[in-house]
């Protein structure tokens, strides 16, 4: 056991930073696109029942998972970013007590948001753009992804806290098998049992069960260098302050793009359920790039965050220019085909001739600035990494939050559904520039480390 530990560190201490990337990213590059293809997969049965109405419902319903995800995310993120600046320097004690503060604390904010999501179930959905047609086939969905809040909650907090400590294959397992799970019992409780979308959700909430427990058991067995245990766990503000500088940057940018996916479903309502169901299946296909994106970040994350602690800028500097280069090339290659190869890609989930005329639009203009998704994202997962919360809440609201409910409110209004789909688009290129902007500065900033370590050195 003890020499897994010491090779976790010896990979964080490796001189050779893009062969370390490359091992660290690579689980979750495979992790997120299994789940990418999940979620694919799962609009594909849905649209296998032919209704539009079905697929739209899934649509509505998918801001919430977004949501729920969204606190995991914040706990999860905040935790290990703490966790690994911790590691870095060398302090295992804080370390356990961060990742079982995080944990428990997590446990009862899962069951406090199953509560509100219940009771406030038909708010959340007409703020997510559900219309009377929806709303029926919406809630047979949302019900049952709401009761398994818990699992999801818990699966993102501990997914982040295990790669933070350099064990990205275990969370890939983890991550794999929810997702394959899930894919396995879709047509089983949507065809077989006869469930409808009520059998969508309710694979996807045991498939996110099993994995939980498949994570929580690498604690329970002692694998983890990190040790969650009650007698860890502390009301420490301290902690608190250092887990949410972070967690809640995170929260926003997830929180936002739920209600960003909301505000596109509503705008799309008045243009009917066709243009509602081509949203949902637009922002799925988008998914797949943007989830080996988040699945390279995964890696980088730790590594950057290793080393700053370590106060290793030369490495950290290294690791930021490969990991622009390797996102912005597959970003770029994705963009061009999924653009090429429109119509054919959005009439795998759907007959319609019209959500296929509407979707391939709607995913063409989506595609326009995705080149640079990768530079957007290092730079909000390095600001994140590093505990620089104010850099990282600041490009987490803007291209889900600050750009884009501006976009959604007036574009539709000038333009007509090519509005909706210019929505995101231009949340995009603006956030490009603010990005742009913060990393001139901060590239300013590590140049002025990088001296400095050389002067100690």
């Amino acid at each position: 056991m003890e020499a897994s530990k010491d090779k976790r560190r010896q990979l964080f201490e490796s001189e050779n930073v893009e062969k370390t990337l490359n091992k660290l990213a690579v689980p979750g590059i495979i992790a997120m696109l299994i789940s990418a293809i999940y979620n694919i997969v799962d609009s594909y049965f849905v649209g296998m029942l032919n209704s539009s109405e079905a697929m739209a419902a899934v649509a509505v319903a998918f801001p919430l998972f977004i949501l729920i995800s969204a606190v995991g995310q914040m706990f999860g993120v905040g935790a290990a970013s703490y966790i690994s600046r911790l590691l870095g320097k060398q302090d295992m004690e804080e370390a356990n007590r961060a990742g079982s503060t995080t944990f428990f604390t997590a446990i009862v904010v899962a069951l406090l948001f199953t509560v509100f999501g219940f009771l406030f179930m038909n708010n959340l959905l007409t703020i997510f753009g559900a219309s009377d047609e929806v709303m029926v086939y919406a809630l047979d969905y949302s019900r049952i992804l709401i009761l398994g809040a818990t699992f999801t909650i818990l699966n993102m907090t501990l997914n982040n806290m295990i790669r933070a400590e350099g064990s990205p294959k275990y969370s890939m397992i983890a991550i794999s098998m929810g997702a394959l799970l899930n894919i396995v019992f879709d047509p089983i409780f949507m065809f077989v049992f006869d469930m409808g979308v009520k059998g969508a959700a309710l694979a996807t909430v045991l498939g996110q069960g099993i994995s939980t427990i498949f994570l929580i058991s690498y604690y329970l067995k002692g694998k983890s260098t990190v040790k969650i245990t009650l007698k860890n766990f502390t009301f420490s503000k301290r902690i608190y302050a250092q887990v949410m500088q972070i967690g809640i940057a995170t929260f926003a940018r997830q929180a936002l793009s739920s209600l960003s996916m909301g505000l596109i479903n509503n705008a799309a309502n008045p243009y009917g359920t066709a243009a509602v169901a081509s949203v949902g299946i637009t922002l799925r296909i988008m998914s797949i790039v943007i989830y080996v994106v988040f699945g390279y970040s995964q890696g980088f994350q730790p590594l950057a965050g290793y080393n700053y602690g370590a106060k290793k800028y030369k490495k950290l500097n290294r690791a930021i220019k490969y990991s622009l280069k390797v996102t912005t090339i597959f970003c770029t290659i994705s963009s061009v085909l999924l653009i090429a190869f429109a119509p054919a890609v959005v009439g795998v989930f759907s007959s319609d001739p019209e959500v296929i005329r509407i979707g391939s639009m709607m995913l063409r203009y989506m595609c326009l600035f995705t080149a640079l998704f990768g530079f957007q994202n290092v730079y909000a997962v390095l600001f994140q990494a590093l505990g620089k919360g104010k850099q990282a809440l600041a490009l987490s609201v803007a291209r889900q939050g600050i750009f884009l409910i501006p976009a959604a409110l007036i574009l539709p209004n000038i333009f007509g559904i090519t509005g909706v789909a210019l929505i995101q688009p231009t949340a995009d290129f603006l956030t490009i520039i603010l990005t742009a902007v913060m990393a001139f500065h901060f590239r300013g900033y590590l140049k002025d480390k990088h001296e400095t370590e050389i002067e100690v050195a």
